[in-house]
């Protein structure tokens, strides 16, 4: 004699292919839907990441432009300074004199060297800050985004 429970277990009416069917539809269209917005969200994050690489670049192409020319600009003053030193010292008739003249040259210099050194730490600082604005500007976006999420 069959036992009723064991007939439904085992009956083939109790498997319905369609719902089956639909089933796996919906689970290939949510998984489609949500692959769509995954590569979205990366493409999105690969443009950002590029677009602040390139303004990272040319920031620092800029900022390599404008150290060169203050270290140039400060070897042009030193060259300068030493050649009217230079022409000084052919004047000198005396060992006072030239005493006097070497030791003002040496405390001009230092002065000068005092203030080209502020002058280039001055234009470093603004050079990286202007080289790490665009990955700080970056980097705030994606706080903001993982806060907002």
């Amino acid at each position: 004699m069959a036992n009723k429970k064991t007939d439904d277990v085992f009956s083939v009416a109790a498997f319905d292919p369609a719902k089956v069917t639909e089933s796996l539809r919906d689970f290939a269209e949510k998984g489609a839907a949500q692959t769509k917005d995954a590569y979205a969200k990366m493409k999105a994050a690969a443009e950002d990441a590029t677009k602040t690489v390139e303004a990272t670049l040319e920031n620092a192409q800029s900022g390599t432009v404008e150290l060169g020319l203050t270290a140039i600009e400060a070897m042009r003053t030193n060259a300068e300074n030493s050649l009217s030193h230079m022409e000084a010292m052919l004047g000198v008739k005396s060992v006072s004199e030239l005493f006097e003249l070497q030791t003002a040259f040496v405390r001009k210099q230092a002065e000068v060297a005092v203030e080209q050194a502020r002058i280039m730490q001055e234009v470093t600082r603004k050079v990286a800050e202007k080289v790490a604005a665009p990955a700080r500007s970056a980097a705030e976006k994606t706080f903001k985004t993982f806060k907002a999420a």
